[in-house]
């Protein structure tokens, strides 16, 4: 189930990779008709925005396409990499060339068979410069690709490349239904067809989008019959469907998690998980901003922030600070960077150094006679964030800056803000990949179009130090490399690093065989069911 989250796989010369399960003859896991039934009804504040994998950078479309496609690999419970479409794989011992035995009998959801002529194809459309994708750094070290059977993936890598097999948990495309087709215009984007437990049946915009269950899923039918992403932007108009029975699966407010679940209504019929989640929330700084170029500014900022009273007040202490791009707990994550404790005369005095000052006395520092006032820019339906740029609000206007708020719709503030860099400053979090490879958020090369360094950050050393970091197989090397690179961001301030939020679950008790592992509760979901006597939905096709 778990698709790009991403961990560091050292590739192993000459090993074949994977655990007994993975023979091709033994992949499918034992199924019981007997737990085939009912619904989940998923609560979700953003609507997806496009259902070809790699054409979606936001999460909403992400999760709807993690259950329809399948990569080559995937990632395990414990996050170790295991075959998926594929059954094995071997390494060269030079490290540049990955073979790939892909399964046979596989089907796409129309009854197509899959075969290498597919992942062929999809690593082409990748690396076309006509497709508007954001993850295409990791295939343009290919070399080339070639396919020697129907079930066999060669790929030639130019160099070494560390990140190359989880590269390959992305979603494979079926070329029988884009070949020739412009992808940007394909009928995939809102009506896909994978090889993945779940198929799409319908998009109802502005209201959800339902799944159901794949009869012929490599690995045995999941048992639940179907899936629906409710769409609700308003996380409080949300838990009231939860208490009503109306959805069965939401991520909880931490205001809801720690003060709202003592209703009897709640803990009759919920379950709540909580674990330190795979992301951070951030405020990110537009940095073609005449203001906020000058990294003594970002700083002050970010010394004007109290990072432990958001926490503390809003987040109710369910999370803890941030100071960078890795997760607290992996080898990759250091404590030795600059911290910015909340400090009003430090970011007062860093502003004065930066050359701007209050000569009008209106409460608003200025520069070369410009008022320093920026908007942050946040999404509707996610009260964290809106209380967080309420909070910013009042204490950056301690230090002069003056703070306008505005809240909009997730489609419409990823369409026409972020993709076209329209805005000052925003509160966004990031999903944090466990392969590290901090390239497509960092690199220069990525500012622009649809690529995720939307704040357009740009730094020569971070640039030679993420390439450097990329074919560095020594674990050790790396490290070092990715401790530098959270020193320099450190220093840099691009992001105000805000917190690493645990993840707050609701989901209802009817669901049986829900296991918590390192990778969340989600990785063995179509193995989910629910006994008869405790079904709410009938499936009708």
């Amino acid at each position: 189930m778990l698709k790009k989250l991403g961990i560091l796989i050292l590739i192993a010369s000459t090993l074949i990779l994977g655990c007994g399960k993975e023979r091709e003859d033994a992949v499918k896991r034992k199924t019981d008709s007997a737990k085939f039934g009912d619904s989940i009804i998923e609560g979700s504040i953003g609507e997806p925005s496009n259902l070809i994998p790699i054409l979606a950078t936001d999460s909403s479309s992400h999760a709807i396409a993690g259950l329809i496609y399948n990569g080559l690999l995937k990632y395990d419970k414990n996050l170790n990499l295991t075959g998926d479409l594929a059954y094995k794989w071997e390494v060269s011992d030079d490290k540049k060339v990955i073979t790939f035995h892909l399964r046979k009998g596989v089907k796409w959801h129309d009854g197509t068979e899959f075969t290498s002529k597919d992942v062929k194809f999809t690593y082409e459309t990748i690396v076309d410069n006509n497709t508007p994708t954001a993850y295409d750094s990791d295939f343009r070290i290919i070399d080339k690709v070639e396919t020697p059977d129907d079930y066999t993936i060669k790929v030639y890598y130019k160099t070494a490349y560390a990140p190359a097999l989880s590269s390959w948990t992305i979603g494979i495309l079926p070329y029988h239904k884009l070949k020739g087709v412009t992808i940007t215009k394909s009928e995939l984007q809102r009506s896909p067809i994978g090889t993945g437990p779940y198929k799409f049946k319908e998009w109802k915009a502005g209201h959800s989008v339902t799944l159901e269950a794949y009869d012929n899923y490599y690995e045995g039918r999941p048992n639940l019959d179907r899936y629906t992403m409710k769409i609700i932007p308003d996380t409080s108009t949300m838990f009231l469907e939860l208490l009503n029975k109306n959805i069965d699966l939401m991520g909880l407010s931490p205001l809801q998690f720690a003060k709202q679940t003592s209703n009897p209504r709640f803990v009759s019929d919920y379950n709540k998980y909580s674990y330190l989640s795979n992301s951070y929330t951030y405020i990110g700084y537009n940095l073609k901003h005449r203001f906020l170029q000058d990294k003594r500014v970002r700083q002050a900022l970010s010394y004007a922030t109290p990072k432990e009273d958001i926490i503390k007040g809003v987040l109710f202490g369910l999370g803890i600070p941030a100071d960078g791009p890795f997760k607290p707990g992996t080898i990759w994550y250091t404590d030795n960077v600059t911290k910015y404790n909340y400090d009003l005369e430090k970011a007062k005095l860093l502003l004065k150094e930066a050359g701007f000052e209050d000569k009008n006395k209106d409460g608003i520092v200025e520069k070369d006679g410009v008022p320093f006032i920026i908007t942050i820019t946040t999404n509707q339906g996610n009260t964290t964030r809106s209380s967080i740029a309420e909070i910013i609000q009042h204490t950056w206007k301690k230090i002069g800056i003056k703070v306008e708020i505005r809240i909009l719709e997730w489609a419409t503030f990823i369409t026409e803000y972020i993709d076209k860099r329209n805005f000052d400053v925003v509160i966004l979090g990031w999903t944090i990949p466990m392969e590290p490879d901090p390239y497509d958020v960092w690199h220069s090369s990525r500012c622009g179009g649809k690529n995720l360094n939307f704040i357009c950050y740009q730094n020569k050393e971070v640039d030679k130090l993420i390439e450097e970091g990329r074919l560095e197989f020594d674990v050790q090397k790396r490290l070092k490399i990715y401790h530098k690179i959270s020193q320099i961001l450190a220093e840099d301030q691009p992001y105000t690093f805000l917190f690493y939020p645990k993840a707050l679950i609701a989901l209802h008790k009817r669901f049986k065989n829900v296991e918590e592992a390192p990778a969340g509760i989600m990785h063995n979901f179509i193995d989910w069911y629910v006994e008869k006597d405790q079904r709410r939905y009938k499936l009708t096709r």
